[in-house]
């Protein structure tokens, strides 16, 4: 038994431990297993490679705890590929703690929360828990919530980076942020919605062996339209402020028409542009939009050619894309075709070339078995041109498809609620 489960056992008994003095306590478990083949995923095929093959595995569970104005929710989580490790290893690679915080409501307009948490905002276009990565993401952060009323919400997080405890200054040596802050702001006004936000991001960066911390504002606004059957929504963000010592000038819009066609239909039409950079600019600037912590899988495409861990710094995009959604009793069909422009000029050889990147068909069908269990298939195909090819090599012929079937297991362990004592 590893010093990660070790942990995890004792946990697990010190909080079935405060069960009597509980107001409520729930343990609900996320086991979730998935197929994959990629064959051309996330970039095209070079012609010498063969399509990879794997399965993948989420193991967690989650523990709710509330008593008067305290809340606490600790989830311990295992992520594998299946054949990780021998069958007869005493050691597992592949366990943390995706979240593991406490959460104070002070009165009834303020609260806190404290520790490892998701943070997961609007559209999680900027802020999004990546709930499709078995391992998810996850903050080291502490947020306060100022709810004015039922229709206004606000929140003030921050968050600061280190290696570990030290005695002495030392260079943050994971590539992510050294520092955040960020303010959040939601309105529901009858048929609208609107949402603010402005984040403050700190990347460090070395000047020789000196650690120097560059930051970057990300700042705009979501508008969203309900009435009846339709749904509409549009977004906005600018990028600003210094990254390594260059400039940042970057920006976002996107829109969508949402309508409910009939009882099992849906349709849905809108677009994405993220500005980029001319592949012929010499200049140092940052023009190419970050979406930073967001659920990029999300968007543009389920074969993850852009933003997903990749496409940063480059020649931006442009998404322009519909959805043909079908659901009824437990199953639920969606056709989605993304066309692709770069949003920005790709050049070779000096030559400029056609800003369309390629069209990617994707497909997903579910199926709810038992209110616990869920099964998700889907295949996504890439037609990509000549000017993919240039960005990103590869072969734009060689196939180019992905495919995965999962299945996702989330029941309720136990859940224990004490009644009021008798005044």
């Amino acid at each position: 038994m590893n010093d990660e489960m070790k942990k995890c056992l004792i946990l697990i008994a010190l909080l079935l431990g405060v069960i009597a003095k509980a107001q409520q306590f729930d343990i609900n478990a996320d086991l979730r297993a998935r197929f994959e083949n990629r064959n051309g995923y996330g970039t095209l095929k070079p012609d010498a490679e063969r399509a990879a093959s794997f399965i993948s595995q989420r193991t967690r569970l989650i523990f709710n705890y509330s008593f008067k104005n305290l809340k606490l929710v600790v989830s311990p989580q295992n992520v594998r590929t299946w054949g990780d490790v021998l069958t007869n290893s005493k050691d597992d690679i592949g366990s943390s703690f995706h979240e593991a915080f406490g959460e104070i409501t002070m009165n009834e307009k303020f609260a806190f929360k404290v520790g490892r948490q998701e943070i997961n905002y609007d559209d999680a276009r900027i802020f999004g828990n990546v709930d499709w990565a078995m391992q998810a993401r996850s903050h080291d952060a502490f947020l306060l919530k100022f709810t004015p009323n039922a229709s206004n919400k606000i929140h003030f997080g921050v968050a600061y980076n280190a290696n570990k405890e030290t005695n002495f200054e030392e260079n943050y040596a994971l590539n992510q942020y050294k520092s955040l802050q960020y303010v959040w702001y939601n309105g529901v006004f009858k048929q609208f919605m609107v949402s603010a936000l402005l984040l403050n991001n700190g990347m460090p960066y070395l000047v020789g062996t000196e650690e120097k911390v560059d930051y970057s504002q990300t700042l705009g606004s979501r508008l969203v339209y309900k009435k009846g059957n339709l749904n509409i929504d549009g977004a906005a963000y600018l990028q600003t402020g210094k990254l390594a010592d260059n400039t940042v000038n970057a920006n976002y819009f996107s829109a969508n028409i949402n309508y409910k066609a009939s009882t099992h239909f849906n349709t849905n039409i809108g677009f994405e542009r993220l500005s980029g950079k001319d592949q012929n600019d010499t200049s140092t600037d940052v023009k190419s939009f970050n979406p930073l912590y967001g659920t990029n899988h999300k968007f543009n495409g389920y074969m993850d050619y852009f933003y997903v861990g990749n496409h940063a710094n480059s020649v931006g995009l442009t998404d322009v894309y519909a959805t043909l959604g079908y659901e009824k009793n437990k199953f639920s069909a969606k056709l989605t075709p993304h066309y692709f422009a770069s949003a920005a000029t790709i050049y070779k050889a000096g030559e400029k070339q056609n800003s369309h990147l390629g069209t990617e068909l994707d497909f997903t069908l579910a199926y709810k078995m038992y209110d616990y269990v869920t099964i998700d298939a889907g295949f996504s195909q890439m037609f990509a041109t000549t000017s993919m090819e240039v960005l990103k090599g590869g072969n734009k012929n060689a196939g180019n498809n992905w495919a995965f079937l999962s299945i996702k297991i989330n029941p309720n362990l136990f859940s224990y609620k004490s009644e009021p004592k008798p005044q």
